[in-house]
């Protein structure tokens, strides 16, 4: 094979509220991605830049499958606004108006919601110790940690502090630190919420192994979780995020999120 075929990448490249991805098509194809090849991607001056990048795949348990890259190389286990985004991509490659999606987190559903919306089921919250994972046994409800934030876990960890203000916050070095504290063996995405209003929250994250992002569906769903544990809000809440507002409903049958997706642009990495 001429090795500047073999040298190219066709993606997507996709966002939700400003959570933006690169999207690789896998089906039919061999494997490609790498922890390598996702860090050269990543890079926002010499590759295409994203928060994440998504690897879609074949399977017999659903209409795909998704893998999670992190920026830094690492994989994550959920990402809520790319499997958001991929579900509208796949439904209007299809014609369906709902799709099934194999994820590390399980099988999640992703439905049309209508004007331009789509849900995705996240699963249900991971509320013990053990499952988010924390060190040790310990309340997940009010961790040990100035602050006393909340543990949850969406597929991946979660932490979520409480403020007054959450646009006062130093989110990156905040968020920063509270990644590799020892409480949290796989790391953590980090939240800063402030309560604004009746299931009205402004939320600002820090997600791990990509840092500051203008939105995460994951951390939504972790947020509007631990709202609700806390009685601050109902189990039907608004987000408010840097890049803009997603509806998140804690059900009987699990997480919903709702919002906005984007398809920006198609292109070819040359690596």
């Amino acid at each position: 094979m001429d090795s500047q075929v073999s040298n190219t990448l066709p993606f997507m490249k996709m966002h939700g509220l400003g959570n933006d991805f690169v999207v690789v098509d896998e089906r039919g194809a061999p494997p490609r991605v790498d922890a390598a090849i996702a860090t050269r991607i990543a890079d926002r001056h010499r590759g295409v830049g994203f928060d994440q990048l998504a690897v879609m795949s074949e399977t017999e348990n659903a209409d795909i499958r998704l893998t999670f890259w992190n920026s830094d190389g690492s994989i994550s286990g959920a990402c809520g606004n790319a499997t958001r985004c991929i579900a509208r991509h796949l439904m209007d490659e299809t014609g369906k108006t709902s799709v099934v999606i194999e994820t590390a987190r399980g099988l999640l559903q992703a439905k049309d919601a209508g004007g331009g919306q789509t849900s995705v089921n996240m699963g249900q919250p991971q509320l013990d110790w053990a499952d988010i994972p924390l060190a040790e046994a310990m309340d997940t409800l009010q961790l040990p940690i100035a602050g006393e934030p909340v543990a949850t876990g969406m597929g991946n960890p979660h932490c979520t502090f409480f403020v007054p203000d959450a646009d006062a916050v130093d989110l990156a070095a905040r968020g920063a630190e509270m990644e590799r504290h020892p409480l949290f063996p796989a790391r953590t995405n980090v939240q800063f919420a402030s309560l604004i209003g009746p299931n009205r929250l402004r939320m600002r994250v820090w997600e791990r192994g990509a840092g500051v992002t203008l939105a995460s569906g994951s951390s939504s769903c972790a947020t509007a979780v631990a709202a609700a544990r806390r009685g601050l809000t109902g189990r039907d809440v608004q987000i408010m995020l840097d890049g803009g507002t997603l509806s998140v409903q804690w059900a009987e049958d699990g997480v919903w999120m709702t919002g906005p997706t984007a398809h920006v642009f198609d292109g070819v990495w040359r690596g």
